[in-house]
């Protein structure tokens, strides 16, 4: 019912910029969260940063004053603007959509809570 697409990655230098999108398409009502994570070769996958429909936001120690989460009014474009980027933020980025239970006008619009991954975006960053 909600499918999300990252776009947006790339290679840059470190102290460099990037913004990556994810947007998601279908019954976006339903998204209560998006959620960035980050896996690099060899690692666990990381929480990076987390935005609420009501767009409160947390982040990883590691990217708090670098990186920003932003989303459009709709929830259906969330952003992640990374500055003074290292090489340690190389990794692939993925946006993952929380979806809850949506019900409109009696009508199940998502009938159960669930999440929805996209396929990630390749972040390379060069010392």
């Amino acid at each position: 019912q909600v499918q999300v697409v990252e776009s947006g990655g790339g290679l840059v230098q470190a102290g460099g910029s990037l913004r990556l999108s994810c947007a998601a398409s279908g019954d976006t009502i339903c998204i209560s969260a998006v959620n960035w994570y980050r896996q690099a070769p060899g690692k666990g996958r990381e929480l990076v940063a987390h935005i609420t429909r009501d767009s409160n936001t947390n982040y990883a120690d590691s990217v708090k004053g670098r990186f920003s989460i932003s989303r459009d009014n709709t929830m259906s474009t969330v952003f992640l603007e990374m500055s003074g980027m290292k090489p340690e933020d190389t990794a692939v980025y993925l946006c993952e959509a929380e979806i809850r239970r949506t019900v409109v006008l009696a009508q199940p619009i998502c009938p159960s809570a669930s999440t929805s991954w996209g396929r990630g975006t390749q972040v390379t960053v060069s010392s």
